[in-house]
Parts: structure tokens; C-alpha cells; sequence
């Protein structure tokens, strides 16, 4: 007996069996209790998503001689003749070879005839956005006042490419990606009823691999199990056989990137060459680790998002805490554009070690967040030690203070009255000119306001730019720091507190904005 691959031998038969589209079911299950069915559906999503599994079950639920709760009996001579595939009142057509004008002139002639059995004739109409423009003009009368005995139910992938004429006659439904717990549950359930062993590590991975998609996890399942015939199917059995590649080598791997060590990112990835791995699945999979560690880094329940060990995700969020968000945005940026180039390239080797050194060294880029990262580095290596800077000797220092004239330091200056306050919150762009080029940009997203209580306010809504700006905590030396350079430029003591919005607060809640800005002789310094 020839074998039936298991996505369809194990093709729904009922709404029930349908995973992950409850949304679409459960309406048109509805529709059929209620007797409410309309003439043409447009069913949408990305593959493997159950779009024309949906179409089928509900052209045997409209013609069941016997529907249990909207859903088809299964067994009556109409359900068991669609089944079969013999039913004339179910046309199937694959739009992508019977595109043509003619091919939609044979069915406007067909729906003249009623149905020889069950109450409707159903035309299930794959791969829609295949039809050329003439074909979508002789369907188009036809789709709009169609005989009552008539569904027309059109598929397709990309609902972009089909004229808003066809889609305004068209009740719409969009199918969604399918969640990866519902994939692997479904896989599960499927395993224990064909008795094969399979890890629960191994199911997630292809389910994960699967993007979505229920027909490409089966497939993949398929292969998976093919090749490890009558063995449990194992995670490393799964990445063997997918050419995919272990987190543990992603940690290394970035490990190498943060420590600018190049050549150790140059061989790593040869390692992955030789045992044979997909380098378009290995940058694909990179980009995904990379966007974890930045969900960890943003998120204070990093496990109810992340689908990890708790080894794994406690590994995970000491390296996070090693990298900064801009740092690792721009990794992901890199390897994202990189994925687009591989599908043409015939050297992807190289074009992964051009991304590589693009990574290890920030210098070669000009764009924002290289050079944040440059800065980054360049503050680590100075507080490491590795980087020492030549400042002249104290005993000197102190000889030539003793030889100059003293002269008064930091005059005390008048304290700013609420009216000069208000002036430099609302100058506020123009003095942030006097910081470094990193201070402006964690403060990109700092808000200004003039308190009644006399002070000014810097009002943080981002909990990362807040920490990195206070330097570790250390708020009061930058509020004394942002005092000095606003007396510098106004000649008044303005007191500043630095905040950090919680969750729950608002910024109007609790501060003024100022939005008018009000004439001030400012100092300005040349940069």
C-alpha cells in the first residue's frame, strides 16, 4: 500500500479539527445554523494555513443531508461523494493553470444548471490572484448576482494582487500564521497516533521552523521521521536533518562579535560549513536570537515571551546585559538585510563574512547605531582600564596651582526665578547642544518640564536611556553636571531632577510641557 503523507492523511474533516483559525470556523459554522450563507467568500492568508481545507469542509457542510452543529455529517451518500472527490457539485480549480478567459466562460456557462444532488453547487477557486485581468472581468457579473444555488469560494496568498472590484463582492476572512504551541500540540497528538517517538525540544523546533504554517510542520515531521526511521526523533535529529544550527553556537558566536575577535567569527562559521549546515537557516535563526536577547533586554517577564530553558534563558540574560539595545538593533539590522541577499547570491559564505566583520568592527559603518556602539566600546574600554588615559602628574599639578594667581571658581550665582526656569526648559534644544554626542541620544526621547516647585525636569519615558544616561545610578552627579552647564549658559542656579516614568504613569498626568519658547540670551559654543 502506497503511504499518504501526513499532512494529508491527517487533512481536517470537520471545523473541529481546523487549528488555530477559531475565528473563521466558529463565523461560518454560525452562518450555516443560521441559514445566512453568502454567495462569495475570499478566504486569505500565508500557506499550509488551512484555507482550502476550510472551503471543503464547508461545501459538505452546506450540502449534509444529516449537519451535526454546522459541521458536515461525514457520512451521508452528498458528504461521502465530495469526499471522494466525484461530487459534481463541488468544482475544485487551480487558478495558476486555468487562468484564462475561457476557463472562466466554461463556468459561467455551468452555473446555469442547478445541482444534481444536495442544495449548492460549490466553486473552490485556488490561487485567485492567478487569473488575469480578462478572467477577472467575465467572473466579475457573475460573482455579483450569481444564481441563489451558487458559493464561489476564492483562495489566495497574496489578496494584494486581486482588484478591489472582485474583493468588494467578496465576504473577506484572513487567515492567521498559526501560533508555534498549537503546531507542536497538533504534532504531538499526531506522533502518539502513528506510535512514533518524537522529543517535545524537537516537535518546537520544526514547529518553529515551520512559520506558521501546519502543512509545512507535517512535511517537515515527514522528512524528520523518514530519515530516523523507527528511532525517537531527537532536537539534534532534527537539526541534522534541517541543517539548522544549536543556540549554544549562536552564544559563541556572538560572544566573538561583542569581543571584535574576527577571525574567531571567520572559523566558527567554517565549523558550520563542514558539518554541512544551511547558512540562509543559519542567518535566519541568528536574526531570531538576536531579537530574543532584545526582548529580554526590554522586558521584565522575559519568559512568558521568549521560548527557552530556564538554563538557556538565564544564559541568555547575562549575555543581554552585556549589549546595548542600539548595539544589538543594529546586528539585527545587518543580518536582516542579509537575509534578503542570499536568495540570489551564489557565494552566501562570503556575503556572511562581509556581515560578520561588518559587526566586529562598528568603524566601517557611518550609520547612527555604529556609532553609538563605537561609543559604547570606547566608554567600556576607558572604565576597563584598556585604554589609559595620559593625565599629568598631581605633584605637578598642584606646583603649577601654587604659582598662579588664585583666581574665584564657580561664582555663586542668583537663583532662577520660575519665569527664567520656564525660558530654559522651552531653550531646551539649544542647550543640549553643550553635551556629548551619546548624552543627546539617550536623551532623544527626554522630556522637559518647568516644576512648580522651581525646578526643571527631565522627564525619562525609556527605562534604557534613563539608566544609561545616570551612568549606573549615579543621578545626582548628572543632575550637578546639568546645574553647572545651565549656569554656565543662563548666569542662574537652576535646580534639575532627572526622573523615570513608571508603567502605569502618564507624562500630562504628573508635568507641563513647555511649548513656547521665550526670548533668553543664551551663551552658544561652536562645535
Amino acid at each position: 500500500m502506497s503511504y499518504t503523507a501526513l499532512y494529508r492523511k491527517f487533512r481536517p474533516n470537520d471545523f473541529e479539527g481546523v487549528k488555530g483559525q477559531e475565528h473563521i470556523t466558529s463565523t461560518l459554522k454560525n452562518q450555516i445554523n443560521a441559514q445566512r450563507i453568502g454567495h462569495a467568500y475570499l478566504f486569505c492568508g500565508t500557506r499550509g494555513t488551512g484555507k482550502t481545507s476550510v472551503a471543503k469542509i464547508f461545501a459538505r457542510a452546506v450540502n449534509c443531508m444529516n449537519p451535526v452543529n454546522g459541521n458536515p455529517c461525514n457520512e451521508c451518500e452528498v458528504c461521502r461523494s465530495i469526499n471522494a472527490g466525484v461530487s459534481m457539485n463541488v468544482i475544485e480549480i487551480d487558478a495558476a493553470s486555468n487562468n484564462g478567459v475561457e476557463n472562466i466562460r466554461q463556468i459561467v456557462d455551468e452555473v446555469k444548471y442547478s445541482p444534481t444532488e444536495g442544495k449548492y453547487k460549490v466553486y473552490i477557486i485556488d490561487e485567485v490572484h492567478m487569473l488575469s485581468i480578462g478572467a477577472f472581468n467575465a467572473l466579475l457579473k457573475t460573482l455579483e448576482e450569481p444564481p441563489s444555488y451558487v458559493i464561489f469560494i476564492l483562495a489566495t496568498t497574496e489578496v494584494h494582487k486581486i482588484p478591489i472590484t472582485i474583493l468588494s463582492r467578496c465576504q473577506r476572512y484572513d487567515f492567521k500564521r498559526i501560533n508555534v504551541e498549537t503546531i507542536a500540540a497538533r504534532m504531538r497528538e499526531l506522533c502518539d497516533i502513528e506510535n512514533m517517538a518524537a522529543q517535545d525540544k524537537a516537535l518546537k523546533y520544526i514547529a518553529k521552523a515551520a512559520d506558521g504554517s501546519m502543512r509545512d510542520a507535517l512535511s517537515l515531521l515527514d522528512q524528520c521521521s523518514a530519515f530516523y526511521m523507527d528511532k525517537e526523533l531527537t532536537y539534534e535529529n532534527v537539526l541534522e536533518v534541517l541543517g539548522a544550527v544549536d543556540m549554544e553556537v549562536f552564544s559563541r558566536i556572538l560572544n566573538s562579535v561583542m569581543a571584535g575577535d574576527t577571525v574567531s567569527c571567520i572559523h566558527q562559521l567554517d565549523e558550520i560549513v563542514m558539518v554541512g549546515r544551511d547558512l540562509s537557516q543559519f542567518v535566519s535563526d541568528f536574526v531570531w536570537y538576536l531579537r530574543n536577547l532584545m526582548l529580554i533586554s526590554t522586558s521584565e517577564n522575559a519568559e512568558e515571551i521568549v521560548d527557552a530553558s530556564a538554563e538557556r534563558l538565564e544564559a541568555m540574560k547575562k549575555e543581554a546585559a552585556m549589549i546595548s539595545i542600539d548595539t544589538l538593533m543594529r546586528y539585527i539590522r545587518i543580518f536582516s538585510e542579509l537575509i534578503s541577499q542570499l536568495k540570489y547570491a551564489s557565494q552566501k559564505r562570503v556575503l556572511i563574512e562581509v556581515a560578520l566583520i561588518k559587526l566586529t568592527r562598528p568603524a566601517m559603518e557611518k550609520s547612527y547605531d555604529s556609532i553609538i556602539q563605537r561609543l559604547d566600546e570606547l566608554e567600556r574600554k576607558i572604565e576597563s582600564g584598556e585604554i589609559n588615559i595620559n593625565l599629568p602628574d598631581k605633584n605637578q599639578v598642584k606646583q603649577e596651582k601654587s604659582d598662579v594667581q588664585p583666581v574665584q571658581q564657580n561664582p555663586k550665582r542668583q537663583p532662577a526665578i520660575p519665569e527664567e526656569v520656564k525660558e530654559a526648559a522651552a531653550n531646551w534644544g539649544r542647550l543640549m547642544g553643550r553635551m556629548s554626542s551619546a548624552d543627546r541620544a539617550y536623551l532623544r526621547d527626554c522630556k522637559v518640564s518647568a516644576g512648580n516647585d522651581n525646578k526643571l525636569y527631565l522627564v525619562f519615558q525609556n527605562e534604557i536611556n534613563y539608566t544609561r544616561f545616570i551612568n549606573r545610578d549615579k543621578a545626582q552627579e548628572r543632575e550637578e553636571q546639568i546645574e553647572e552647564m545651565l549656569g554656565e549658559a543662563t548666569g542662574k542656579a537652576i535646580e534639575v531632577e532627572i526622573k523615570l516614568l513608571k508603567q502605569e504613569e502618564h507624562y500630562h498626568d504628573q508635568f507641563t510641557e513647555v511649548k513656547n519658547a521665550i526670548n533668553m540670551d543664551i551663551e552658544e559654543e561652536d562645535f
